[in-house]
């Protein structure tokens, strides 16, 4: 009887114990959660402060789930290291787990940048995980003046969770614009304009130099009081345990189209992993939700002795603010295609005749259409991208790949 151990708790586990149930009902799973809650939907947490959800429902699986898989989840405990030679995993109490198949599904953590007098700040906050949310949301008050560093999808989705908890926020990055890493500076604008329209405060293209106490010194000269600080700069992938083992790792942890490391027996998914991007063509870091489950699944399979790949990965986020929701997925390279009326706005990006990128704002019914196009490399002389510019339609593809996509619908 096999023995699996999954470091982590989080979406990729998920799809790794469904991964390996899918085709072994008796190996034993061991599961080790650094945090003390059974599975949830991280994005969500924004959402839990608005009081648009809870606990409960914030549950990425049902009751039960844990117990259904036949898994021994240890909660409240990390992973200190992998003796790939012994094939075990040692715990922070001590502990060693003998493994044969190990899964590293250990997420990412807050990058905070060594700024200067940051010890000084009484009241500073992440915002990553339900912990993170619950502290925050404890320390708020009706007249808080939050300061938040970051005005990536973190800072902003945080920014939109407190806005009626507390009295002011102000968002400062040192990029010239709101979601730099996923929109252009065009479709940037506009989400600007939206968030400021709803109360949020901006200094872009300015960030912290020092902070002293419960001021912010600017790099361009301004200073900022606040009473609470949130550090949203960026993320950072936990790939130090496959290091330390003598795994190769770059910003995460390198992993072939079947999710292996380069350590025997260990494979990895989620946002710690550095997979195959089919839209870029190259290696990358694909922090995703959706992205994470197929990856965990794909290890999992493989874990048990299948047979999966898991090639055709891109970036995606589908993502709102204050009721303006947008879609992005792919890279902005090549020539960039624009249909943009009544408060929406649709940009596609082609390189060498294929769609590799697009940004839908205002608007992102059946976006999986583009999506699909990205992953599959479709050459666009075979579809006509134009009869779906302004509403997507399965009509872009021939009769015969619809049939082949679609089961027969035509």
């Amino acid at each position: 009887m096999k023995r699996y151990v999954i470091i982590g708790n989080g979406v990729a586990a998920v799809g790794c114990i469904e991964g390996i149930r899918s085709l072994d009902m008796k190996g034993e799973i061991t599961v080790i959660s650094e945090e003390d809650h059974p599975v949830y939907s991280r994005p969500l947490i924004s959402y839990l402060l608005e009081g648009k959800t809870d606990t409960e429902r914030m549950k990425y699986r049902p009751e039960g789930f844990y117990e259904e898989n036949g898994c021994r989840v240890l909660y409240g405990r990390r992973a200190l290291s992998i003796d790939n030679v012994s094939h075990t995993v040692e715990l922070d109490d001590g502990t060693s787990l003998p493994y044969d198949k190990l899964c590293v599904a250990a997420g990412s953590r807050p990058f905070v940048p060594p700024f200067e007098g940051l010890d000084t700040v009484k009241n500073k906050f992440s915002f990553m995980t339900l912990d993170d949310a619950l502290a925050l949301k404890k320390a708020l008050t009706s007249k808080s003046r939050v300061l938040i560093v970051g005005a990536g999808l973190i800072g902003l989705k945080c920014a939109e969770g407190i806005r009626d908890l507390v009295g002011s926020i102000t968002v400062c990055d040192l990029a010239d614009r709101v979601l730099s890493s996923i929109l252009d500076t065009g479709c940037a604008a506009v989400v600007e304009k939206h968030l400021e329209q709803n109360g949020i405060d901006f200094m872009l293209g300015d960030t912290v130099r020092r902070f002293e106490g419960n001021r912010a010194f600017m790099k361009n000269g301004g200073t900022v009081d606040f009473d609470l600080l949130v550090l949203a700069v960026g993320v950072r992938a936990n790939s130090d345990l496959v290091k330390n083992a003598g795994g190769e790792v770059n910003r995460g942890i390198l992993v072939d189209v079947g999710m292996r490391t380069t350590l025997d027996g260990v494979y990895a998914a989620g946002d710690c992993a550095e997979g195959y991007d089919a839209s870029l063509g190259a290696r990358r870091v694909l922090a995703i939700l959706p992205g994470a489950c197929m990856q965990g699944n794909t290890a999992g399979i493989n874990m048990a002795g299948g047979e999966k790949e898991f090639g055709n990965a891109i970036p995606m986020n589908s993502i709102g603010f204050f009721g303006l929701h947008m879609m992005t997925a792919g890279v902005y390279d090549g020539e960039m295609f624009e249909d943009a009326d009544n408060g929406s706005i649709r940009r596609f990006f082609v390189k060498d005749g294929r769609l590799v990128g697009f940004i839908l704002i205002g608007g992102t019914d059946r976006a999986g259409i583009y999506t699909s196009l990205i992953r599959d490399a479709t050459p666009l002389d075979t579809v006509s991208l134009d009869l779906t510019k302004k509403v997507a339609s399965n009509l872009i593809f021939s009769q015969d790949i619809r049939r082949k996509k679609f089961g027969g619908v035509v």
